[in-house]
């Protein structure tokens, strides 16, 4: 990203509540209760033209009502689903801190150099999420687009698009339905875009 590029707002809403205490990566979790109603309330007076979510449930069952009872596009993602965190996946955060505290120190203080064993890489991780954004900025860049997504998704691409380093992320606050709007670039539209994704 480069000062002075056109840019597209993107709001990023991270999923509500799970009740689970654990880096759930891409464990396919629900919402709670607590989580619909964290949601409902985090939308209540703002407007969109079109959602785009991750698919798994505790994103895409939300974007689905919301998409629904505002009669809204909306189109689930892959690319936006959250960080693979391969053997630390499902383990409780505590576990990880008691047993692992060096690697998880050593994770957070530089994802790209320390991913957790077993995990997905930095890189494609980061590059699906570009990939994702970069479609919505070329098609839809005036238009109001909600993203519904994770928690690591959304420390990633803000750490892009505020210019901030990747260990930075662990000092980002993304608690749960949280809004973020983001400035992201808009790539230079090209012809087989007008056909390949509409924004509606």
């Amino acid at each position: 990203m480069s000062a002075g590029e056109p840019t597209m707002r993107i709001d990023l809403l991270r999923h509500g509540d799970t009740g689970q205490r654990s880096y759930r990566g891409q464990l396919d979790d629900a919402l709670t209760e607590l989580g619909w109603s964290q949601l409902r309330e985090a939308v209540i007076g703002r407007h969109w033209d079109r959602i785009v979510a991750s698919p798994m449930r505790r994103c895409a069952e939300f974007a689905r009502e919301l998409a629904q009872a505002r009669g809204l596009p909306l189109t689930l993602d892959a690319r936006l689903m959250e960080y693979h965190f391969g053997d630390w996946q499902g383990v409780p955060i505590e576990d990880l801190a008691d047993q692992q505290a060096e690697a998880l120190a050593r994770f957070w203080a530089d994802p790209v150099a320390n991913p957790p064993p077993g995990a997905e890489t930095f890189a494609a991780f980061g590059t699906r999420l570009a990939a994702a954004l970069d479609d919505i900025a070329r098609t839809c860049g005036n238009r109001r687009v909600l993203v519904v997504t994770h928690g690591g998704a959304i420390r990633w691409l803000r750490c892009v698009a505020e210019r901030r380093d990747f260990g930075d992320m662990a000092g980002i606050d993304v608690p749960h339905a949280l809004l973020h709007p983001v400035a992201w670039p808009v790539p230079q539209v090209r012809t087989s875009d007008c056909v390949d994704m509409a924004c509606g």
